[in-house]
């Protein structure tokens, strides 16, 4: 992987977590702690993983329990930029929002703070840099919701062209997908975007798939897990997981 197009990863922070209430009153929902720490710090390991050496993540609800959980602004050793959002921008607005920060950075993964996702992403950020196109999504052959339409992998590892999102162009392809909310992306595709206006990154994906054929194309990811944890339910079961998971490798006092 070139770090230099690559040292950098956008995290999606500054969600309200409604559906997550009262958990998240005082506390940001990707702050929210499963296994002893703050879900987002998962995220931040598989993109450390793929060679990122620098995270922005955007806030906007309660930005003070960032700099507490945070306090040397780092994690694993690399610099943490927060960028708070006194009105919410939504992904592009908050993309946009942070184009500064970003001068002379020619790709950015992106990946919402939200979501628990355990496979590597060194296959997308591989298969973005074969393609070269102007985002590469993160998908699944399966899941709660299936409404990216690709067509069938053309480059012998689960790369696809997206001809549509959520039926919007009413383009179906060959299959549907679920996306992960991770991607690679050319940080000139911001440019396109207006700011200070909030907006969907979907409505911008959506213009470039409108506009040129495979400017938007899927990587198929299904090893690992993937999880939403968008509710309690999906919250408590990923914080119930985890722990089993350190019990096992945890030794018990007679096995020592």
């Amino acid at each position: 992987m070139d770090k230099r197009r690559f040292k950098t990863a956008f995290i999606l922070g500054a969600g309200l977590g409604t559906r997550l209430r009262p958990l998240t009153e005082d506390c940001p929902k990707p702050l929210l702690e499963a296994g002893g720490r703050p879900v987002v710090t998962y995220a931040m390991d598989r993109l450390i993983e793929a060679g990122v050496e620098r995270f922005i993540v955007n806030t906007h609800h309660r930005p003070e329990v960032y700099g507490e959980k945070f306090p040397d602004r780092r994690w694993r050793g690399r610099e943490i930029v927060f960028r708070h959002e006194p009105e919410l921008l939504d992904t592009a607005g908050g993309l946009k929002n942070v184009e500064d920060l970003l001068d002379g950075d020619e790709a950015v993964i992106c990946h919402n703070g939200d979501v628990y996702a355990d496979f590597p992403l060194a296959g997308l950020v591989a298969s973005h840099e074969r393609h070269r196109p102007e985002a590469t999504l993160a998908l699944r052959s399966r899941g709660p919701l299936l409404n990216v339409s690709v067509t069938g992998g053309d480059d012998g590892d689960g790369g696809c062209e997206v001809c549509d999102l959520r039926g919007a162009l009413g383009t179906p392809g060959a299959r549907d997908c679920l996306f992960t909310g991770i991607y690679a992306m050319e940080t000139s595709l911001l440019r396109r975007i207006e700011a200070g206006k909030p907006e969907s990154i979907v409505t911008i994906f959506l213009q470039s798939i409108a506009g040129r054929r495979g400017s938007i194309r899927g990587k198929v990811v299904d090893d690992g897990v993937w999880l939403d944890i968008g509710t309690i339910d999906a919250y408590e079961g990923l914080a119930r997981s985890l722990r089993a998971q350190a019990r096992r490798r945890t030794p018990t006092r007679e096995a020592e």
